[in-house]
């Protein structure tokens, strides 16, 4: 299944949302409604970032990249925080000024009614991109689908906010908002950066999906009396890399063996979503086969 067209989606939303904002802003004059629409001008760059990312990913493997262009995605979510922190900068450099000096708003109503329209768009768009970056192991559409969810929670700030400065007439409240818009994304951008750092490091599949494994190992150890060893796993986007050795009697041929790797393998896929297996085949009798359990020989 392409993912494209969820990113496609992710860009529709970013500018209809930047749209709405920037209007409510403008009519408002409010600074917590600047830092709203500065973070939907992030959201569009994000989105853009996204699709050309999936795109990369989805790429089939070539002389130059055998293993493919997974790792793609985790490029597109660490961006993508980089930006959120830079769009925290940019809120705190315009909110400062308003702190020292509060300014009355504008047609807050209408600025209101405005921004709910915009948070309403990306609340939809955000949980179809969570469900469908979950359902198929996408960190890149699934990063984009946290980060708009993340902008309704601020938006739903920024409006309580808005609303509260109408209410009792303190203007410094629309600034403290403001700030408190930046320090919330700032937490945001940090965490999306840290999450690709793990994946680019080749972090190791969810400790669940390894379980699995071991139980389909323990299964197989009591049926052939085999045994497995060095089990190795890795992420690269939607894809699970899997490699273990796989130790067969000393007397079973080598179709008889390659046979149980074969049906090993279909269990592992059945478990583990998008996985890619390479299984190495060694003689359980000999001292030699238990040489190689670490990563390097000695």
């Amino acid at each position: 299944m392409s993912l494209t067209r969820y990113a496609w989606l992710s860009v529709g939303a970013a500018l209809i949302t930047l749209g709405l904002k920037a209007l409510a802003w403008h009519v408002t004059g409010s600074v917590s409604l600047l830092s709203d629409a500065l973070e939907a001008l992030i959201n569009l760059a994000a989105a853009l970032l996204a699709l050309s990312m999936l795109r990369l990913a989805a790429e089939p493997p070539d002389d130059e990249h055998p293993h493919g262009h997974f790792k793609a995605e985790y490029f597109a979510s660490g961006i993508e925080g980089a930006l959120i922190v830079l769009a925290a900068a940019g809120i705190a450099w315009s909110a400062i000024p308003r702190l020292l000096s509060p300014q009355p708003l504008d047609a807050p109503a209408l600025g209101i009614v405005l921004a709910v329209a915009a948070a309403a768009v990306n609340l939809a768009v955000a949980l179809l991109l969570i469900s469908v970056g979950k359902r198929e192991h996408s960190i890149a559409l699934e990063a984009d689908g946290r980060h708009l969810l993340t902008d309704v929670w601020t938006t739903a700030g920024v409006v309580a906010g808005v609303a509260a400065v109408v209410a009792t007439g303190w203007n410094i409240l629309d600034p403290v908002i403001a700030l408190a818009v930046a320090a919330h994304i700032l937490w945001t951008g940090f965490r999306l950066m840290r999450r690709s750092l793990a994946g680019l490091m080749d972090a190791a599949i969810p400790e669940a999906e390894r379980d699995e494994i071991e139980k389909v190992f323990a299964e197989y150890r009591n049926r052939y009396h085999a045994d497995f060893h060095a089990l190795r796993t890795r992420r690269a986007g939607s894809r699970r890399f899997v490699t273990f050795h796989l130790l067969v009697p000393d007397q079973w041929t080598v179709e008889r063996a390659h046979t149980l790797s074969e049906e090993i393998e279909a269990r592992i896929r059945a478990l583990v979503p998008n996985a890619i297996l390479l299984v190495h085949i060694e003689p359980i009798g000999q001292r030699a086969s238990y040489d190689d359990i670490k990563l390097e020989r000695p």
